[in-house]
Order: C-alpha cells, then structure tokens, then sequence
C-alpha cells in the first residue's frame, strides 16, 4: 500500500553502524553506511555505557529523522554499546512467496498428504471412507410360513469391518457411527409346489418397517422371483439397527422359500461419505 511520508519498516530487525561518543548529544544513525530512520523513538533499543536507556523526551533519547539525540551531550568517556532498530513490529506486511510454513497455522489436527484445512481451521481427512459397511448372504434354503412377514437369516459374511452386523442371533446391522447409511437387499423366493401369488421384501429399522418393495403376480404367476430393495437410512452411531423381512404369499397351497447360496439372497449396508 502507499503511505504518505516515509514507508515503514516491516518486520525488520537492525543493528545500527557503530557510534563513537564525543562532546555531543546528536548522533546520525545509519546501517552499512546509509541513514536509516526508525518507526518511531519507541521502536529502538539503545545501550548507552552498559545501560537500556528510556526513550522519548523525559528518557534517555529522543529521534528524529535519522538523528539520535541524547538527553545530554556524551563525552569520548561515554560508549554506545548499540542501536537496535525494530521496524514495525506490529506490520509483517506481505510474505515473501513460499516463505509461510505448517509451523505459522494454528489449525487444529495433522497436517499431512491425505488432510485439508476445512473453514473452521482444523485439518480432515480427505475423502473419508464408507464405514462401518457389511454384507451378508443366505447360506442355506430358509422355510417361509405363508402370508407372514419374516426375518431373513442371512448368516454368513461377505466382509463387515466394522464388527457390527451380528450373522449368528439377530441378524441386524448396528453401526458404531453416525450418518446415513444406504441400506439394500436382495431375495431369491420360490414356491416349491404352488405358484407365488405376492412376493414382499421389507427393510427395518429398530423393529418398524421403513421400506417396502413387492411383487404382484396375477395372469403369469411364477415359481421363482428375484426382487431387490435399496434405501437411506438415518442411523444414530448408537442403538439404532436395521433388519432384512420378507413375506411371501401363494396361489393356493405349498411351501414356501428363500433361495441361499450368495448369489441373489444377500442383505448390505455402508455409510454414506460426508452423510
């Protein structure tokens, strides 16, 4: 920026050429020859015989321009030690290019290769992941009573890596972190003597059903059907679990099943990034 007058110093620490005292108070203050003018009389440091002096006009010294005055005229007895000038201390001005370090932030966190600095000054991890995530097949055929809503019990795990999906009792999925979770299913069903006549696929959460998706069947009905269901799910990082019904429905009389072996029975979910 311009300034009217003479442009500050900016953050520049200077130790003024050597003086030699005589029988004078008025000395010319210069650095590697060449006048130099302080900030003011309270940005300098100087020695006079061992001693800081007070500056200003009830001190030690005064300034003006590049003349040093001293409250009384010195003899060859007298030394000054040094000058000091401070520049202004209360400026730094504009960095130089590549000159300002980590060290110089005051964000909280790790600075490194895979962080940012967000808008509140911390750093984050880049990206983030999409855990705790698990997916869980069937591994075997499961009976279905006609007509009633019931829980899969999809006992074998793709990957869970987080440890919070339970494949052995309850079989339900309860993350360790809160967000939103896209949360999906898919079933194989078959009626083993009697064709389907509705086919239901429900996604719970804490023992209420959140989603549903159906098949109907009506002029060509069928033995076997696929149906998939996928939505997100606001979870508490806490109590909160989601669980994987079916209900299937036939024509007349037979049995029903879930079809197991991975390929199309299979129950998943992960958390959704920045959700």
């Amino acid at each position: 920026m311009a300034y009217i007058g003479k442009t500050p110093i900016v953050g520049n620490f200077q130790k003024c050429d050597s003086l030699n005292a005589s029988a004078t108070a008025d000395y010319t203050l210069q650095v590697s020859s060449t006048n130099v003018v302080p900030e003011s009389v309270n940005h300098m440091i100087v020695s006079l015989n061992g001693v800081i002096q007070e500056p200003g006009a009830t001190g030690g010294f005064t300034v003006s321009g590049s003349t040093l005055s001293f409250a009384s005229a010195l003899t060859s007895n007298d030394t000054i030690d040094f000058v000091i000038l401070l520049g202004n201390v209360l400026d730094i001005g504009t960095p130089s290019d590549s000159t300002v370090s980590l060290a110089k932030l005051t964000a909280t966190g790790t600075a490194s290769s895979s962080t940012f600095l967000r808008g509140d000054n911390s750093w984050a991890s880049a990206g983030g992941a999409n855990t705790p995530a698990f997916e869980a097949y069937l591994s075997a055929t499961q009976a279905i009573t006609h007509d009633t809503i019931t829980k899969v019990t999809l006992n074998t795990e793709v990957y869970d890596t987080d440890g919070c999906y339970d494949n052995s009792s309850n079989y339900r999925f309860t993350p360790t972190t809160a967000g939103k979770y896209f949360t999906y299913g898919s079933l194989d069903a078959q009626a083993t003597t009697e064709q389907l006549k509705r086919f239901s696929i429900y996604i719970y959460k804490n023992g209420s059903a959140q989603k549903i998706s159906s098949n109907y069947f009506t002029n060509n009905e069928a033995f076997i059907s696929n149906l998939f269901i996928g939505t997100v799910i606001d979870m508490n990082g806490s109590s909160d679990y989601v669980e994987l019904f079916v209900k299937l429905e036939y024509e007349s009389t037979g049995a029903l099943q879930v079809n197991g072996g991975g390929n199309g029975s299979f129950f998943g979910a992960y958390k959704i990034i920045g959700a």
